[in-house]
Parts: structure tokens; C-alpha cells; sequence
């Protein structure tokens, strides 16, 4: 069947809790008008059940069941301190079934952090993907356990999801599941143009014009490829590129080391600023050991950046380590936005907002236009200082600015 011509307004934006800051943020950067709450009710009985319905007007009988024709359907889905993914993942079936039973086209499900990601292989061998052959130690740690990503793929699209939007998803397992299962309309966004904007026009690091003293790291070889395409879009040739490499001696216990296939040596980064990366981060001991490990080299700054922060009340003791002078972030998991859930790192934490920039990539997607990239990420949530580099104006040109007219 032949898609019909999507406009503007055949998309349909909703979120799966009541007043989702993130989903609203994302649903009026696409220029929907409609506030969600007047698009979907959430609503819970009073045995604990959860049924969803799409507002409709109730004097109108010529559409029922029908009334999302031709639609798309976007569900956004993030987490929140009051719900638990569980209920949330159960959520997103049930509007997505809604949609579908009342005649959408097109379901989108918009999960920023992938729920059941950790989950990602079964007891089997053949039950995950993975970049190295499964031996009996990889088996037996999921031994009992339920191959659970590949069920919420499979409940998703059995519900009427058509298509997944994710970002940096960090399992090959997971990836290559929900290509499968959505016979490739799976999207795992990887937010290289976010963090090299704001490397390049804030102040959060100190480097020459073309990238001296500047040193960019990747935590394991499992990282090597963003950070090398990262290197690559932030377009400073005299910047430099470290990997180093990690084994675990115990469930939370890890031995750093530079990588033998780092691209440079210690010495040649010796006094750099230092930027890793990584895609996330839940108690922190792996990033701490690897930060206190650079160290030695006597950096001026290292900052930790990372798309997922799971703001464990272990994690924040532990990256209130000196050796991170800095932590940039995302708020795929919006709760970091938080100031209590943020904690004693509140005074050293950067949280960049992604709705705008994830509106615009759904946008070419589904095949809708996007509105005019402004010249890149201009929002950040800074705890203390405004990061970016603005020029310093006179009172007289304060005077000036002030009086111009403000376009419409």
C-alpha cells in the first residue's frame, strides 16, 4: 500500500504520563499546536488498569473508530521519578494499540533511552547478538532469565508500533533485534551534531583555533567509533585522540590502561585538555578510575561527557571525584534536570536539552519538513555559569540593542 502524503497536520504528538515536559517540548518543536493533554486522556480506573483514549468529539457519530485516519502517531517516552518502566513500557503498548484501533497509519514509538537495553541477551546462543563468541560465562550470567528486549520489540510491534526512534543505543544485541523485528525501520540517533556544537561554541573546555591542547578519549574499543566520528565533526585537525582499555576484575572492579591501539601516546596529550565519552553511566566506578588514570598526565580539565546519566545516589558519590572537573549530559532521562536528583553534582553538571534537536530528526524520518536549523544547539542548562561565547557589549551598545524592534 501506497503511504499517503503526510502534512504537517497528520501527525499526531503524545506523550505516555500526564504533563511529560519532554513530550510537550518535542510536540511544539514539530509546531503542533494542540496541548497533548487535549489530544489523549490518561487515564487509570479504579482497579489499577490503564486505558488511554484519544479525545474526539463526542457530538460526532460519522467517524467512530476511525477518527486517526491516515495519521502518524508519535509516542514519546521517556521516565520519570513516579512511574516505573515497567508501567511506562505497558503504557506504550496500550496507546500504541489505541492508535492502531482507531485507525492510525503509522505509529512512532520515541524512547530517547531504550527501555530493557541492559537486558539485551538470553541464556541461549542464539538468543543476542553479539561482536564476540558467546562463551559459557556470557551464557550463564543470563541463565533464568528472560531474553527481555527481545520481548518488548516483539510486544511493541504485536501492539501497532511501526517504527522505533532511539538515541545512542549502546547494545548490538539490542540493535540488531529491533532492526529485525521492525524489518529495519528502527533509528538509533547518535547526537554527534549536540555535542560537537557545544564544544565548539561554549567555554566548557580551553583550546587553540584548530584544536591544540585539545585531546578527545574513548573509555574502551567498544567506544572507538563515536569518538572517532566525534573527532571528525568537531573539525580540528591539531586536536589529538586516545583509547584506553579496561578489564574487570569483579563485578564492580576495573583495571585501566592505555589501549595498545591508541592513536596517541600519553606524553603527546600531557598537559591537554581532555574530554571522554561515553554513552552511559550508572555508578560511575568505571569513568572515575579511567578520569583518576589521566591524571597523569597532568590535565588541565577533564570533562566527562555522556548521553545517558542515571543519576544513582552511588554514582553521585563517586563523580564527585576531583578528577572530573566536568559533566555534560543529555536529558534523555529528563529527570536530570533535577537539582535534587542532579545532588552534589549539581555544581559541576551540564545538561544539554535534545528535544528540538530530536523533533527536526524525526521530522526527516517520518518525511515532514523540519523548520531552518538555526546554527545548532543554543540551549543549556548550565547549574552556574552561561557557557557560551558571547561577545562582551558596552552600556551604549546594551542601549542600542535594547531599543532595536524585535522581530516577529
Amino acid at each position: 500500500m501506497t503511504p499517503p502524503a503526510l502534512h504537517p497536520d497528520d501527525v499526531v504528538v503524545v506523550g505516555n504520563f500526564s504533563d511529560d515536559p519532554f513530550a510537550i517540548d518535542v510536540a511544539f518543536a514539530f509546531g503542533q499546536s494542540e496541548d497533548i493533554a487535549d489530544l489523549i486522556s490518561i487515564k487509570t480506573f479504579a482497579n489499577t488498569e490503564f486505558c488511554p483514549r484519544f479525545i474526539n468529539d463526542e457530538t460526532d457519530m460519522s467517524a467512530i473508530g476511525d477518527q486517526l485516519h491516515g495519521k502518524t502517531v508519535v509516542i514519546v517516552s521517556t521516565t520519570n521519578r513516579i512511574m516505573s518502566r515497567n508501567n511506562l513500557a505497558m503504557r506504550n503498548l496500550l496507546i500504541a494499540r489505541a492508535a492502531k484501533d482507531n485507525g492510525a497509519y503509522n505509529v512512532v514509538l520515541v524512547e530517547p533511552d531504550l527501555f530493557y537495553s541492559a537486558q539485551d541477551r538470553g541464556p541461549r546462543a542464539d538468543q543476542g547478538v553479539t561482536q564476540f563468541e558467546r562463551d559459557d560465562a556470557d551464557l550463564k550470567k543470563f541463565d533464568g532469565q528472560p531474553f527481555s528486549a527481545r520481548l518488548y520489540a516483539e510486544m511493541l510491534h504485536l501492539a501497532g508500533v511501526d517504527r522505533v526512534v532511539t538515541v545512542h543505543n549502546h547494545s548490538t544485541s539490542v540493535q540488531a533485534e529491533f532492526t529485525r523485528v521492525f524489518d529495519g525501520a528502527f533509528h538509533n540517533l547518535i547526537p554527534y551534531d549536540v555535542y560537537a556544537d557545544y564544544l565548539r561554541e561554549s567555554n566548557i573546555l580551553d583550546y587553540g583555533p584548530n584544536g591544540e591542547g585539545l585531546a578527545l578519549c574513548a573509555p574502551d574499543k567498544g567506544a572507538r567509533d563515536f569518538v572517532k566520528e566525534m573527532y571528525k565533526r568537531l573539525e580540528l585537525p591539531e586536536a589529538k585522540f586516545i583509547m584506553l582499555d579496561k578489564e574487570r576484575s569483579g563485578e564492580r572492579e576495573v583495571e585501566i590502561t592505555l589501549h595498545p591501539d591508541s592513536d596517541m601516546t600519553f606524553e603527546e596529550i600531557r598537559g591537554h585538555d581532555i574530554v571522554l565519552f561515553d554513552d552511559m553511566v550508572r555508578t560511575g566506578s568505571t569513568v572515575v578510575s579511567s578520569c583518576e588514570f589521566i591524571q597523569q598526565v597532568a590535565p588541565k580539565r577533564v570533562v566527562f561527557a555522556v548521553t545517558h546519566f542515571y543519576a544513582s545516589d552511588e554514582g553521585r558519590q563517586k563523580m564527585a571525584n576531583p578528577a572530573i572537573n566536568e559533566i555534560l549530559t543529555l536529558n534523555t532521562l529528563p529527570t536530570v534536570l533535577n537539582r535534587d536528583v542532579q545532588g552534589r553534582l549539581r555544581k559541576k553538571m551540564v545538561v544539554l536539552k535534545i528535544e528540538i534537536w530530536l523533533a527536526r530528526r524525526l521530522c526527516e524520518i517520518i518525511g515532514l519538513p523540519h523548520p531552518e536549523d538555526t546554527g545548532g544547539y543554543k540551549i543549556d542548562m548550565s547549574s552556574k555559569n552561561p557557557r557560551f561565547k558571547r561577545k562582551i557589549h558596552t552600556n551604549d551598545e546594551l542601549a542600542d540593542l535594547r531599543s532595536e524592534p524585535v522581530s516577529s
